[in-house]
């Protein structure tokens, strides 16, 4: 887990794009939104917000571990749904999620898997250079999303998508303005705040304390 906010602006400033330094946050919890792309029944009574990075190791490790078992015992089964948020640490990230955006949305979550489990493809952690390091996650992520079924020229067009671009990072400023997320995954269950890759036995607990509370 990285606390990573003013990193994070940094690289932004690097790359040009504009942002304003976001206020201090409100704590309040996410709702869902038309552009959430859920994992399991929409109506599922239980919510799990997460806002993680793709080239951030410990969500990778959350979706390789954890993520499995609460799809097979909580999503699969109807008590719950999955929400995944952008929070990207770098312009790599950025890159990353366009790219999984751009696929169908009932392909999105198999990209997502895909990018965290092959980060070391490219993440490209040795490259300090934010500009750089981007520019070759961005040629990395052709190959690998090539594999997915993405032509050359959706993936291009995906890149040189601003709005798209835009969107992701207004995402990534309004979960630390609004909701005081700092660090990578962190998650909301019903509005609960847990932060860090929790082993499923520590998430499971907090699922059923969830499911257990009386419907107001």
């Amino acid at each position: 887990m990285s606390k990573i906010w003013m990193s994070f602006l940094a690289f932004l400033l690097a790359l040009g794009i504009g942002a304003v330094a976001p206020a201090r946050a409100q704590e309040k919890a996410p709702v869902p939104s038309p552009d959430d792309i859920s994992l399991g029944k929409e109506d599922a009574p239980i919510t799990i917000f997460e806002y993680g990075s793709l080239d951030c190791p410990h969500c990778a490790e959350f979706e390789e571990t954890t993520l499995p078992k609460i799809k097979e015992a909580w999503i699969d089964t109807g008590k719950a749904r999955l929400v995944f948020r952008d929070f990207p640490l770098s312009g790599a990230a950025v890159n990353a999620a366009m790219a999984a955006h751009c696929a169908p949305k009932e392909q999105f979550y198999g990209f997502v898997d895909v990018l965290f489990r092959n980060q070391a493809t490219w993440a490209h952690y040795e490259q300090r250079d934010p500009k750089l390091r981007a520019q070759m996650a961005q040629a990395s992520l052709a190959k690998l999303v090539k594999v997915g079924g993405m032509s050359d020229e959706t993936f291009n067009k995906c890149m040189a998508d601003e709005a798209l671009r835009k969107r992701i990072i207004d995402t990534a400023f309004q979960g630390q303005s609004d909701y005081g997320v700092d660090s990578t995954p962190t998650f909301f269950v019903n509005g609960v705040k847990l932060v860090g890759a929790r082993p499923y036995e520590e998430f499971a607990k907090e699922l059923a304390a969830t499911e257990s509370k009386p419907k107001s």
